[in-house]
């Protein structure tokens, strides 16, 4: 179940049956939002709708923020995963920077590579990098 699914506007029917029994006073505000399984809040917004608006229709979901990798953006980022398949994410970041000049922070590069069905697991067959040692051990852990 997606988020969008669980966050799905009330009913009309639900709406309609809330203001009803407000309106007939079988009880408060309190008690009617527990019978109908809603947020006291809820009914609360919806009456005052009901009053600035004349109507209890759902409202238009409000838009959100406009994305930031576009189509083409993420057609580089495709390539980029094709050229490099075992870059990393900042790596990506950085490419995708020069080659589209476009910022974007490591998490969103994530979504969109996520979007596009994109595998970040690392290939086992990709070079190791050699690694330095430290120098002498510490001696509390003797």
């Amino acid at each position: 179940m997606s988020f969008n699914e669980l966050m799905a506007a009330y009913s009309l029917d639900l709406r309609k049956r809330i203001v009803d029994a407000v309106e007939r006073g079988i009880a408060t505000k309190r008690e009617i939002a527990r019978m109908f399984g809603v947020h006291e809040t809820f009914v609360h917004k919806l009456l005052r709708q009901k009053r600035e608006r004349g109507d209890i229709a759902p409202l238009p979901h409000g838009g959100g923020q406009e994305a930031i990798l576009k189509e083409d953006h993420l057609m580089i980022l495709t390539e980029l995963v094709a050229d490099s398949p075992d870059a990393t994410l900042e790596e990506l970041r950085e490419q995708l920077k020069k080659r589209a000049r476009v910022e974007a922070s490591i998490a969103t590069i994530w979504r969109a590579l996520e979007a596009l069905g994109l595998s970040r697991k690392k290939s086992r067959s990709a070079t190791t990098k050699p690694t330095q040692l430290r120098g002498p051990r510490s001696r509390r852990n003797k």
